[in-house]
């Protein structure tokens, strides 16, 4: 979530209550100063008949005005347009109140009076800086007035305080105008920089929510930067929530196949292959990899854009289920009831004896396509029903036996042709517990089984099925082989796609409802390639136990 981000006037103030407090860290050292120095200067003397006691006495209070002060501006209390002109009158009148007590050095205890109006001027951006000036030479010349007669001084020392009070006036005028140019820099430079903090925490969000997973790896493969989804795609099992624990690691650390992809991206020297996606499979999961440099060098380090495919397939696998959803509905309709006319009139022409045999292969040609539209129909409403799954725990093994003796039983199978490899001493194997809907688990290993068994050489041992257990990933394959010819390279691509078959009397959904239904289970379905056939996999995730 996006933190609530700073205005231009907290930025501002925040910048004055920093100048602020060094001024009152000033203010405190120049009269701690001043004190220790007088105390100093004190020392061995008759304290009742030394002349600048007041002044020993004023300067003291001044000091624990100072202390208070500096409480109060680190608490930042109260608000910061009272306390500057509050704190700089009160100076003011301290240090008049000084100048009073010191029969002489009255221009350097006056020149506190200069400092005090530039600090306070700047502080509060140009805004009093006359009444400042004119307050202080109001005092000024009053205490020259009283020291002229109490102590009858000559009427020429007022020269010294005209010149102060114009001092006075002078400084404050720089001061306000300096202000105004520092406020319109520091305003500008506070908006630049307020900009760029705004947009790395927009970036930051944007980065965050990205559906992708985003790793920033420099030349050595340290992590520099990550979001969320990157744990949650990878399915890591170290903590990475901050970025500090990431640069504690490196990319062969987290990912050693991306970390190899990356090397193999550093080393290409065709750049206009830079941009390509390449495929990256983790667990039961595919995935687009796509690297981009961080500047025109791409040994420097990249941006990693981790793309969870399975989703983009899953969201291209409702789109046409919804569409073939729509088709169910009118094919159930307008195709079933004429088809159970066609049907039950084919039967009936069947049972004329005296049909000639021409007659009856026709008769039979068309019974065989009728029942092959009604195992289509049956087949797409299915793909219908596959959200509707009714998951429970299954034991595994027990489950595969008697399968294997129910497919074995109906599709008419040798024991011999079909072998079941299952290791009934293992303990791991015996006590694997999957979620799974039954119904479906069936259906996809029946439609394994018959297609592989088709395709297969039919001898002994042409077709096998086999649990096989991955402990690292916490995984379980069902394996279905067969030694046929295989998959030929121009419709792999096209394999799990609907109505896709290379036989004439073939639906082309087997592959494709099995597929959809491991998936609505969680599961998924693959195949690979062997030297003699075909092996289909599929990936169970195991239930806790």
């Amino acid at each position: 979530m996006l933190e609530s981000l700073p205005s231009i006037n907290d930025w501002t103030n925040a910048n004055r209550w920093r100048n602020f407090k060094l001024y009152n860290v000033y203010r405190l050292l120049v009269t701690f100063i001043f004190l220790v120095s007088q105390l100093i200067f004190l020392e061995g003397t008759d304290w009742d008949s030394f002349s600048n006691l007041p002044f020993l006495q004023v300067l003291f209070g001044y000091l624990i005005f100072s202390i208070v002060a500096a409480i109060y501006t680190w608490f930042e209390r109260p608000d910061i347009d009272i306390s500057v002109p509050a704190q700089t009158l009160i100076d003011i009148i301290f240090i008049l109140f000084l100048m009073w007590a010191q029969n002489s050095s009255q221009i350097a205890i006056g020149m506190l009076l200069i400092v005090a109006i530039v600090f306070a001027s700047l502080i509060s951006e140009g805004r009093h800086a006359m009444l400042y000036a004119a307050v202080a030479s109001i005092g000024i010349l009053f205490v020259q007035t009283w020291h002229y007669l109490e102590n009858d001084q000559l009427f020429d020392s007022y020269s010294n305080a005209a010149l102060l009070s114009t001092g006075c006036f002078a400084t404050a005028w720089l001061a306000h105008a300096l202000a105004k140019r520092m406020l319109k820099s520091e305003r500008v430079a506070s908006e630049s920089s307020l900009r760029v903090t705004n947009l790395a925490k927009i970036n930051a969000l944007i980065t965050h929510e990205m559906p992708d997973g985003v790793l920033v790896v420099d030349e050595s493969l340290q992590i520099q930067h990550h979001n969320a989804q990157v744990e949650k795609l990878l399915g890591l099992s170290v903590n990475l929530t901050t970025d500090n624990q990431l640069k504690t690691l490196s990319l062969t650390e987290v990912s050693p196949d991306i970390a190899q992809l990356m090397r193999n991206w550093m080393r290409e020297t065709d750049t206009t292959k830079q941009d390509n996606v390449i495929k990256f499979t983790s667990g039961s999961r595919d995935f687009g990899l796509r690297f981009l440099p961080v500047d025109q060098n791409r040994l420097h380090g990249a941006v990693i854009f981790l793309e969870d495919w399975s989703q983009v397939q899953t969201q291209a696998h409702q789109v046409k289920l919804v569409a073939l959803g729509r088709l169910t509905a009118n094919i159930a309709h307008e195709i079933r009831n004429p088809l159970s006319a066609i049907s039950h009139a084919n039967q009936l022409l069947q049972e004329d004896e005296d049909l000639h045999p021409t007659a009856q292969r026709m008769l039979q040609i068309i019974s065989d396509n009728v029942q092959r539209l009604d195992q289509i129909i049956k087949d797409v409403l299915e793909l219908n029903r596959r959200d509707r799954t009714n998951q429970e725990p299954i034991l595994l093994h027990q489950f595969i036996q008697d399968f294997y003796t129910q497919f074995c039983a109906v599709e008419k199978i040798s024991k011999t042709n079909f072998v079941l490899e299952i290791n009934a001493h293992d303990q791991k194997i015996n006590n694997i517990t999957v979620l799974f809907d039954r119904r479906h688990i069936n259906q996809i290993l029946w439609n394994l089984c018959k297609n592989g068994w088709r395709h297969c050489k039919q001898r002994q041992g042409s077709l096998k099925l086999s649990i096989k257990m991955d402990a690292q990933k916490d995984l379980t394959h069902l394996e279905v082989s067969d030694d046929g010819d295989g998959i030929a390279d121009n419709i792999k691509a096209q394999l799990f796609e609907p109505f896709m078959t290379t036989e004439k009397t073939g639906t082309g959904l087997g592959l494709y409802i099995a597929r959809e239904l491991a998936e609505a289970n969680g599961a998924k379905l693959s195949y690979e390639s062997a030297p003699t056939g075909t092996q289909f996999l599929l990936h169970l995730n195991q239930t806790e136990t």
